[in-house]
């Protein structure tokens, strides 16, 4: 659910999956922790690569071997809150994969129910890098519920995130 950044920071696949992991190992220090945020990192990444949703699909599927061929109508029918990466990592990013923009991506990552809100957040990492917020999402959230010291960190990131990208250069 914190992996997000990994895969916006990364300025190449194999860097993102190497901070994804180094994320991961500190609270999911499990083969299925880092596998799950690798794939989410690696499709933020592929994302802003302006990759398609078919090649998302066929890198996360052949590389973390998860079947990303069911829709959120198929899932939704028997899915349980699942506490493991294996358990809600592909029905984040079938949310993604099935939806036509950001705000229907969100609203099939939360229909899903479970752990709808770590689900949420994954697919709107990946669905952000995709499709771009919408402006006025942006401006209401910002403006209307974060204190300025969150946006703060916000501002820091995107500038890190840049100079990152220019020492790479």
């Amino acid at each position: 659910m914190r992996v997000s950044p990994c895969g916006y920071f990364a300025n190449s696949l194999e860097e993102a999956l190497d901070l994804a992991k180094q994320s991961a190992e500190v609270t999911h220090n499990h083969p299925e922790g880092i596998k799950g945020a690798q794939a989410i990192a690696a499709a933020i990444f592929l994302a802003r690569q302006h990759k398609s949703k078919d090649e998302i699909r066929e890198y996360i599927e052949r590389t973390f071997n998860y079947n990303l061929h069911r829709t959120c109508d198929e899932i939704r029918l028997a899915y349980r809150f699942d506490e493991t990466c294996q358990g809600f990592c592909p029905e984040a990013i079938i949310a993604f994969l099935d939806s036509h923009d950001y705000e229907s991506a969100i609203r099939l990552a939360v229909s899903l129910g479970g752990d709808s809100d770590t689900i949420a957040c994954m697919t709107g990492g990946i669905s952000a890098a995709y499709y771009g917020i919408p402006a006025w999402i942006v401006k209401y959230v910002v403006t209307e519920y974060l204190p300025q010291n969150i946006r703060d960190i916000i501002g820091c990131f995107d500038e890190a995130c840049t100079d990152h990208k220019h020492e790479s250069s």
